[in-house]
């Protein structure tokens, strides 16, 4: 039984998309969808995680509605700092 769901996409373009939905009593991935295997290198080291899709669901999406782009004059032209947050307050002792 397919459990669909509306998401945005962001590939190619930001879209409106009709996916499935793992099913939240699976035995094997409780409902995550996969299982996630950890795995090292030959130091023994963290290296990365693996993902195995779970077979109670599949990862086809269909795309419904491309949404629109921002206008140009709303991008925003200084992204690393915010004008509403509080002024630098370094010299102030802490609590």
């Amino acid at each position: 039984m397919i459990r669909l769901r509306i998401k945005v996409t962001h590939c190619p373009r930001r879209a409106l998309a009709l996916a499935d939905t793992p099913r939240p009593d699976c035995p094997d991935c409780q409902g995550v969808g996969g299982i996630a295997h950890d795995y090292g290198d030959h130091n023994g080291e963290y290296a990365g995680t693996d993902w195995e899709p779970c077979s109670c669901w599949s990862q086809w999406a269909v795309i419904l509605l491309p949404l629109p782009h921002r206008p140009r004059w709303l991008w925003r032209r200084h992204r690393g700092t915010d004008p509403w947050a509080p002024g630098d307050y370094s010299n102030e002792p802490p609590f």
